[in-house]
């Protein structure tokens, strides 16, 4: 694949949507073919479900216009929804509930693509981000911001992670912990925020010159390890 991406970060691209529709096609039938899916049955006719994928592929391509930064991107746009979006979909939605997909979708498949997602208060992106600590003398040799979710049975606190689904019902909305590294790899507790910025703030606050990333696209990334 060519590094040059052909997707303006503001421009709806009909090849990315084409490229989507037809690795959905195509995953649809080997799903269905490992599965005994009768693909007609389901959707009435292969016609109707070619109308379905061009939809997904669509409201996919509308999504990532608003959240994806395509400049963080190393492969062609469209080219990388052929190769990989159909199998990524089938992954989270199976063909026969294709009419379901929506947003909360789009954002599953973009996190199961790992794709450079713009910083957004209200969508639920993990992170995992460290930040050397420059004070000398500090019990602390780095600083730690890491995504939690509280179980809605109020009994478990757990790391959210790229793997989960960000929007199990077992969990209620994703928070910010901060956390202080010890030289021996231990942590210690500091507070909780609400937003990722928030803990940057209170890191910040702490020891000025901590240098955690701003509001770059979220990826799967451990910074300063």
């Amino acid at each position: 694949m060519s590094p040059q991406n052909s997707q303006a970060p503001d421009g709806f691209d009909q090849a990315a949507v084409f490229g989507s529709a037809l690795s959905l096609w195509t995953a649809c039938h080997h799903y269905a073919k490992r599965t005994r899916l009768n693909l007609s049955e389901a959707f009435n006719g292969m016609d109707q479900l070619m109308r379905v994928v061009m939809r997904v592929g669509s409201q996919f391509e509308t999504w990532s216009c608003r959240h994806i930064d395509f400049k963080e991107l190393s492969d062609v746009w469209p080219y990388l929804l052929e190769d990989k979006f159909g199998d990524a979909c089938v992954d989270i939605v199976s063909p026969n509930l294709l009419d379901s997909f929506d947003d909360r979708d789009c954002l599953r498949v973009a996190m199961r693509l790992r794709l450079p997602i713009i910083y957004d208060d209200n969508l639920p992106v993990p992170v995992d981000f460290a930040a050397r600590n420059p004070t000398p003398g500090s019990p602390f040799r780095m600083f730690r911001i890491q995504t939690l979710r509280d179980s809605n049975d109020g009994r478990d606190v757990t790391a959210y992670r790229w793997n989960d689904d960000p929007f199990d019902e077992k969990f209620g909305q994703p928070y910010y912990g901060l956390y202080g590294v010890f030289e021996d790899g231990m942590v210690e507790h500091i507070a909780d925020r609400r937003t990722y910025l928030e803990a940057v703030s209170l890191a910040k606050n702490l020891v000025p010159d901590v240098d955690f990333p701003g509001t770059k696209p979220i990826r799967e990334i451990f910074v300063g390890s």
